[in-house]
């Protein structure tokens, strides 16, 4: 007779194969969560031109997902490590089908900012639970790898949902891309739920304490804030530089808006082949120092890319892949230092809060990124070298901030003060 522990990880029968798929699923997972961020960007002039709205809503427009993801992502801390990972999961992720078909079914603009918030806030989390499953259940010398592959969706999503989305889009309009990642969802939510195992080891302490006293003590434990700071500069150095990439190519290098979807296909082809490269390369040679290679390794890229002139398409592209390549090589053995970082029964909560904080940051990057630059007479970006000097010191911040990422003693708790119920 098979029983329900057999088929878990590291029963007789969790085989290789298995945890592949499993590694496939998460992946496919972080697919379409990425896809439903990314494919607002490009959508602009449509939602502009339909909704009759200016670019401060249109900028609401796709913060709301992020404010919303970071709001979710902190009120779980309170509660994820109490349930299975397993239904969590599910029921984050059939939240965020629902908010993305609401997306595809909204009229107005009022209504699209009210499905992208519903929509982040599943969506946000269930990022977190999936960091989370691949912290239980991928020892920490294969962690590397297993990072590199699940992360590698972001590279998918922009060498083929990106363009797809926009064709279709531009064939039909913008609510058919929706109604597709809904569906395509669907599709993969019944998939997910026969894959993933059920995964309950870190809820045995789960009631020892009041679920807000255990929050608390893991926001608070100084381990853990060296993480969240870790994760802030982390965040810092790539938003200070890619979201304006875009309006920088076109204003000052010279790229049309036509050629700008070949900056990410080809930083996508690349980068799905080097994450997980580095990923498996973090795992023969440690975490700590390919983090650190790869980060020294931005200094070039970066400089390059933010003080780039008028140049062929070829140049722009290859400086532009070659910053995708080097940023996008950190957050591989980053993400497995960070999941390494906290016992497994708070790791669920530790990762919903430090979504929270990645999702904020991105948010507050963003703003600040944008206060800084300016245009000229002639309508030229100005001011992108200081918000690419920011990033390298946010970037070189992070290789001393790494050192702190340590995994937990043995036997220890992550423990607040005990409040006792009614």
């Amino acid at each position: 007779m098979t029983t329900n522990k057999d088929n878990q990880p590291g029963g007789k029968h969790w085989t290789p194969v298995r945890e592949k798929l499993l590694l496939l699923t998460l992946a496919t997972i972080q697919f379409t969560t990425i896809l439903d961020f990314l494919i607002i960007l490009p959508l602009g002039p449509q939602y502009k031109r339909v909704f009759h709205i200016t670019d401060s809503q249109f900028g609401f427009i796709v913060s709301s997902y992020g404010i919303s993801a970071g709001i979710a992502g902190l009120a779980a801390g309170f509660f994820l490590d109490r349930f299975d990972r397993k239904k969590a999961l599910l029921w984050l992720y059939s939240g965020f089908t629902v908010g993305t078909l609401f997306c595809a079914m909204s009229p107005t603009y009022q209504l699209l900012v009210a499905s992208r918030f519903f929509a982040g806030a599943f969506g946000g989390v269930a990022g977190a639970v999936i960091l989370s499953i691949i912290g239980d259940v991928i020892p920490m010398e294969r962690r590397g790898a297993a990072m590199g592959m699940v992360m590698s969706a972001f590279s998918v999503s922009s060498i083929v949902g990106v363009p797809v989305g926009l064709v279709i889009a531009t064939w039909y309009n913008w609510h058919v891309p929706f109604y597709a990642i809904a569906v395509l969802s669907a599709i993969i939510l019944a998939i997910a739920a026969y894959i993933t195992p059920s995964l309950r080891g870190h809820m045995e302490h789960a009631d020892e304490q009041h679920p807000v006293a255990r929050a608390w003590a893991i926001m608070t434990h100084p381990n853990h804030q060296k993480a969240y700071l870790f994760m802030a500069a982390l965040t810092f150095a790539g938003f200070c530089i890619f979201p304006y990439i875009p309006a920088y190519m076109v204003a000052n290098v010279g790229l049309t808006e036509k050629q700008l979807p070949w900056i990410y296909f080809c930083g996508g082809v690349c980068t799905f082949f080097s994450m997980n490269w580095v990923g498996r390369w973090s795992d023969r040679s440690g975490k700590l120092k390919v983090f650190t290679l790869t980060s020294l390794s931005t200094a070039v890229p970066v400089l390059l890319l933010t003080n780039l002139p008028q140049v062929p398409l070829v140049v722009a592209i290859a400086t532009s892949t070659l910053l995708m390549i080097c940023m996008s090589g950190r957050m591989v053995p980053a993400m497995a230092m960070m999941t390494a970082a906290v016992e497994a029964r708070d790791r669920g909560g530790f990762m919903s809060i430090n979504s929270a904080v990645q999702q904020f940051s991105m948010g507050l990057t963003s703003l600040l990124g944008g206060m800084i630059l300016g245009h000229s007479a002639t309508g030229k970006m100005t001011h992108f070298p200081i918000n690419g000097l920011l990033s390298l010191v946010c970037a070189y911040g992070c290789i001393y901030l790494a050192k702190f990422l340590k995994a937990p003693a043995k036997g220890e708790v992550v423990r607040g003060p005990v409040v006792m119920e009614g």
